[in-house]
């Protein structure tokens, strides 16, 4: 038996996949923009609901949702027909996923929907299953073939609701206006959250700062340095400040070779340090270190340095 053409098959999978949602851009239409209507108008949740594959998609749309400014969540059919239920509002919108439109633990859900005035929107692959003429809505995720040579394992199906599920997140999210920073308040602990909402002093480092004066020998700078740990020094000035780093003492060897440990901190630092105040945005800090193509910031309140912020 001769080994199969794995790249091959995988060229075709995605082939299969990429002309499924291709052929979604020829099927939206008025109950696509239908949808984005009502969800912008309610008050209440886009609530997604979906039976095996199709709810490992809807878990996914619901959060893509809600991490977009849709607020929105994913029930479980069966812990839906069980209680779950009482988490619905009148107000809320129904999404319910089915690539059949007939799975039945979602089916017996339309009477209650029905009874509770739910706006229900239908994703299924059969514009004439019970799932989608019940539905105020309907959104064709039907795909000619499955991925699968069996036409068995949900593949190409999937992967248009998945898509679909994006279009509605992406459309509802630009409808809104919804900007970066909107964004990283929904995800407060990625990069991009630490970026816009964190302050420097969230980050900075407050204990035990190298403080040194100007006359500090520069064994004693170096000394401080390293207790420190933080590749720098701070030199008093009177009114104003210095700031000893790796680069500065790099360039006094340079300078004073043998002589250095003769030298004080006033022969080695650099004068006025780029300097950031209390409550300054760790984007805006990060930008300025950037501009300047430094490692740490001094950050000031009141005339005196309270911490150093670090990348």
């Amino acid at each position: 038996m001769s080994k199969l053409d794995y790249t091959s098959i995988a060229r075709e999978v995605l082939s299969l996949e990429a002309e499924a949602i291709e052929a979604l851009c020829q099927r939206l239409g008025t109950d696509f923009e239908a949808s984005v209507d009502v969800i912008l108008q309610s008050s209440g949740r886009v609530i997604v609901c979906g039976m095996g594959k199709s709810g490992i998609i809807g878990r996914k749309i619901a959060a893509t949702l809600a991490s977009t400014g849709t607020p929105a969540f994913f029930m479980h059919p069966g812990e839906a027909y069980h209680g779950d239920l009482g988490m619905v509002t009148p107000t809320d919108i129904f999404l319910a996923i089915s690539n059949s439109g007939e799975t039945k633990e979602v089916v017996k859900l339309l009477a209650f929907l029905r009874s509770n005035g739910n706006y229900l929107i239908a994703m299924t692959g059969n514009a004439e299953s019970t799932l989608a003429r019940a539905a105020r809505s309907h959104l064709d995720v039907g795909v000619e073939r499955e991925a699968c040579p069996f036409q068995l394992a949900p593949t190409s199906s999937t992967t248009a609701s998945l898509a679909l599920g994006d279009a509605l997140a992406i459309t509802l999210m630009r409808a809104r206006d919804f900007r970066p920073e909107h964004f990283a308040r929904f995800h407060p602990g990625g990069s991009l959250g630490r970026r816009l909402l964190a302050t420097v002093e969230d980050e900075m480092v407050t204990d035990n700062l190298p403080f040194v004066d100007e006359n500090t020998k520069a064994i004693e700078v170096f000394r401080a340095m390293t207790q420190g740990r933080l590749g720098l020094a701070i030199v008093r000035r009177g009114n104003s400040w210095g700031i000893i780093t790796d680069g500065d003492i790099r360039r006094a060897i340079e300078r004073f070779g043998d002589q250095l440990f003769a030298r004080r901190a006033a022969d080695i630092m650099s004068i006025d340090p780029v300097m950031i105040p209390r409550g300054t945005r760790v984007e805006d800090a990060l930008d300025l270190m950037q501009r300047h193509s430094i490692g740490a910031l001094l950050v000031s309140q009141d005339g005196g340095i309270v911490g150093v912020f670090r990348k």
